[in-house]
């Protein structure tokens, strides 16, 4: 059984016509529905979020030291909006974990649950196509210099 990090992040700009207490325990049974057991759930307010790490650096020492205090390794953080492919990345190297945002996590849920091999195959084009959204520019460096 994985352990894994909730965090919801409560914008104190758009606020949500829903509780942060509410959205949160949603969370909880999203994890639970795939047997991941919760080391933390956490509600965390956010001003403006960062556009290379979702979080201020504040908070990812804060996520950091929890984890080293602990030591909880592969543990996985799961945030509770939808992040970027750059803030994903940068946020997996920062903490040295595996970091989810919501739709991963449902495509997780979805892909457990998939009965038939027409389920998990639709499963699986589903997630392709969200990752394939999220590779784009990825691979920018292999891309020819144009002329003009």
């Amino acid at each position: 059984m994985n352990l894994c990090w909730l965090i919801h992040p409560n914008s104190l700009i758009n606020k949500s016509r829903r509780t942060p207490d509410s959205a949160l325990s949603e969370l909880k049974s999203l994890a639970s529905a795939i047997n991941l057991k919760i080391y933390e759930a956490n509600i965390i307010n956010i001003s403006n979020i960062k556009p290379g790490t979702f979080f201020g650096k504040g908070k990812i020492e804060e996520i950091i030291q929890n984890l080293q205090k602990d030591k909880i390794e592969n543990c996985i953080i799961i945030i509770n909006s939808n992040i970027s492919p750059i803030q994903q990345r940068n946020l997996e190297k920062l903490l040295k974990t595996k970091v989810l945002d919501r739709t991963a996590l449902i495509l997780e849920i979805f892909g457990a649950r998939a009965a038939t091999k027409e389920g998990a195959l639709q499963v699986e084009l589903a997630h392709i196509t969200w990752q394939k959204t999220r590779l784009v520019r990825s691979w920018t460096h292999l891309e020819r210099q144009r002329g003009g």
